[in-house]
């Protein structure tokens, strides 16, 4: 059984149907990339699954309970949490002030270890623990973004735009942590992404959303093979990668 489940959701604002019908699986322990246009639906599905908005028809499972209609901070408490697009840190309090927030809904027994495993991924923000978060660059403010969602100990890490705006040695360094805690700590992955060439390469499997609706899915290999997705999303940024 899936982890998290996606069962026929509509979403709109006002009204304006973003999400059209979606469906989509994310199995425990798997990396799962969504990929499509600015404007397909793909941050807008990620908002729904923590509750806003909330879903006007469909269903999100999470675990076989359906949370379609909870609160966000019952879903977060429940097990997911969510680095958004654009990282919406807390600007003026310090970077461990920031980690405290992402920790509030846990035991407080579980906080200095999972302090120092944050710490661990990003020694940088170890360094500038008591520098507000306001005063960091943008890669370090989205180390402090994903820091501060696994500080409250999720079983999905949601991801939205992780690379967005960074140089291309912050993304290998954000994409290896991603790695990294899915692989050695268990962690699943849900990550909506504009790079297609770097989140299909670290993904399990793929969806592809266009104008509100999932058309392709399919292993992380797949879509990087398919000659309609590499036209669509890859042209361009596989070649600068690998230099051909």
């Amino acid at each position: 059984m899936a982890l998290l489940e996606i069962k026929g959701v509509h979403t709109f604002y006002g009204r304006i149907e973003a999400l059209r019908g979606v469906d989509l699986e994310v199995n425990e322990g798997e990396i799962v990339t969504l990929i499509g246009a600015n404007g397909a639906g793909k941050s807008t599905l990620l908002m729904t699954l923590c509750g806003n908005p909330q879903a006007a028809r469909g269903q999100v499972l999470f675990d076989g309970r359906d949370i379609t209609r909870m609160a966000t901070h019952e879903i977060v408490r429940g097990g997911i949490a969510q680095s958004p697009e654009g990282r919406r840190i807390f600007p003026f309090m310090t970077v461990y002030e920031n980690l405290q927030m992402g920790a509030s809904h846990c035991d407080p027994q579980y906080f200095e270890a999972d302090l120092e495993h944050v710490f661990n991924l990003y020694p940088l923000l170890k360094e500038r623990r008591d520098q507000r978060g306001g005063t960091l660059s943008g890669g370090e403010q989205q180390m402090l973004a994903i820091g501060r969602a696994l500080m409250s100990r999720p079983r999905v890490l949601l991801l939205d735009e992780p690379s967005l705006g960074l140089a291309p040695l912050l993304v290998k360094q954000i994409f290896s942590v991603v790695r990294d805690v899915n692989e050695n700590h268990g962690m699943t992955v849900f990550l909506v992404e504009q790079n297609a060439f770097h989140a299909l390469r670290l993904a399990h499997r793929g969806y592809v959303m266009a104008n509100g609706r999932i058309i392709m899915s399919g292993s992380g290999d797949e879509l990087l093979a398919n000659e309609e997705i590499r036209a669509a999303y890859l042209e361009g940024g596989a070649k600068k990668e690998t230099g051909s």
